[in-house]
C-alpha cells in the first residue's frame, strides 16, 4: 500500500512546519506568559488537526475517529485558555475534551470492560496522591473534589489509550498513547505547580503538553496514511450488468 502520494506529503510538511511553529510559541509562552500568546499557540494544534481532518475527508475515509478527535482538540483549547480564566471551568472544558479523546479512541479498538482496569490502575494512584499527599493546598474541598473527578477522567482516556495498544501495536495507537500519557504528565505538573507551587513543574507541563497535542492532532493524519477509502456499497442493478457485461 502506497502511504504517500502528493497530497499526503504536502499535508505532512505542513504537518511539520506547524509543529515548528507550536514549539517556537510554546518557548515564547514560556518566556512572556500572555493569554494572548497562549491562545494563539493552542489554535496552531487546532489548525493542525483541522489540515488533517480536511484531508481525512479528502481522502474519504471513515471519520468518526478524525471528526470526534477533532471536537476534542477544540474542546482542549478552549480548556487550556479558559483556565487562566476561571480554573474550574478550564478544567471542565478539558474534561469534556478528554471524553471525546476516549470515545475517538473507541472507534480504533472496540470498547471492553477491560479497557477499565488500565484507567483503574492509573487513577487509584492519582486520587490517592491528589487525597493525602501534604504537599496540596487546595482552596476548599469543592477544588480537591474537582481535581479528583479530572483525574478520574483522564486516567480512564490514557487508560484506553493503553489497551488500544496492548490490543494492537500500531504506529498510530503508539503516537496516541504517547500523546495521552504526556496528557497526563503535564496534567500532573499543572496541579504540582498549581496546588504545591512547586519550582519548575510549570516549565515541564508547557514542555509536554503542547508535543501532547501535536501527537494527538497529527494522530488523525496518520489514520489517514494507513487507512483504507470507504468502499461504497455496489447496487443490484450494477452487479447485474456488471455479470452480463
Amino acid at each position: 500500500m502506497k502511504i504517500f502520494d502528493r497530497t499526503k506529503f504536502i499535508v505532512f510538511i505542513v504537518n511539520i512546519v506547524l509543529l515548528l511553529a507550536l514549539i517556537a510559541m510554546d518557548v515564547v509562552y514560556i518566556i512572556k506568559g500572555t493569554l494572548t500568546i497562549k491562545g494563539v499557540t493552542s489554535a496552531i494544534f487546532v489548525v493542525i488537526g483541522l489540515v488533517n481532518l480536511g484531508l481525512a475527508i479528502n481522502e474519504k475515509v471513515e471519520l468518526k475517529f478524525p471528526i470526534i478527535m477533532m471536537i476534542g482538540l477544540v474542546f482542549a483549547m478552549l480548556g487550556d485558555v479558559l483556565l487562566e480564566v476561571e480554573f474550574i471551568v478550564g478544567a471542565l472544558f478539558f474534561a469534556i475534551g478528554h471524553i471525546f479523546f476516549f470515545v475517538s479512541y473507541i472507534f480504533l479498538n472496540s470498547f471492553s470492560w477491560k479497557d477499565l482496569i488500565y484507567g483503574a490502575v492509573i487513577f487509584l494512584p492519582s486520587m490517592l496522591f491528589i487525597v493525602l499527599a501534604p504537599i496540596f493546598e487546595f482552596d476548599g474541598i469543592l477544588m480537591e473534589l474537582v481535581c479528583v473527578i479530572y483525574a478520574l477522567i483522564i486516567s480512564f482516556m490514557v487508560g484506553k489509550a493503553v489497551a488500544n495498544l496492548v490490543k494492537e501495536r500500531s504506529i498510530l495507537n503508539i503516537i496516541i498513547t504517547i500523546g495521552s500519557v504526556m496528557f497526563f504528565l503535564s496534567d500532573l505538573m499543572l496541579l504540582l505547580g498549581t496546588f504545591a507551587s512547586l519550582p519548575v513543574v510549570g516549565i515541564i507541563c508547557l514542555a509536554l503538553y503542547y508535543p501532547a497535542e501535536f501527537l494527538l492532532a497529527f494522530s488523525i493524519l496518520v489514520y489517514v496514511l494507513f487507512s483504507k477509502k470507504e468502499q461504497k456499497p455496489v447496487k443490484a442493478g450494477n452487479e447485474k450488468a456488471g455479470a452480463e457485461r
